[in-house]
């Protein structure tokens, strides 16, 4: 339905291909959460997402994706699919902070405006930027779609 605001809370856990290092270069993001979505005044149901795309430029310090498709399938049956267009990060004592901004192109909340934040920690020790490369990191994430 067209005009539904759905706030969703829950982890998230991300993968890079090819693992970030010191050096910016293109990298496939693929990232899995599991929410709890608030989908209407005291009624929220389960759900999972499926986020990919490719960042042109991700490093250590800095994941920028501003391309990038999440779907969004609720325990009820409904779904979204949110296109984002731009991102912001930050890495802020050594938790990283990406926010994703876009609008739902289909199924719930369609024409909203969708807004993701994740508070990342990776999932290797820091030093592994120097060495082999961070393969993933893990956080928690807050999805918002509204008009």
């Amino acid at each position: 339905m067209r005009g539904e605001s759905v706030v969703c809370t829950g982890s998230s856990t991300s993968t890079y291909d090819p693992p970030l290092t010191l050096l910016p270069r293109q990298t496939r993001v693929q990232t899995h959460a599991s929410y709890t979505c608030r989908v209407a005044p005291g009624r929220t149901v389960p759900a999972t997402s499926d986020l990919e795309g490719t960042s042109p430029a991700a490093s250590c310090v800095t994941v920028n994706s501003p391309r990038l498709r999440e779907v969004v399938q609720y325990a009820d049956g409904k779904r979204s699919s949110i296109a984002y267009d731009s991102s912001t990060s930050v890495r802020v004592a050594g938790v990283l902070v990406v926010r994703l901004s876009g609008r739902v192109v289909e199924g719930r909340g369609e024409g909203l405006a969708a807004r993701r934040t994740v508070a990342a920690l990776p999932a290797q020790l820091p030093t592994a930027c120097l060495l082999s490369g961070l393969r993933g990191s893990s956080g928690e994430a807050q999805l918002e779609i509204r008009p």
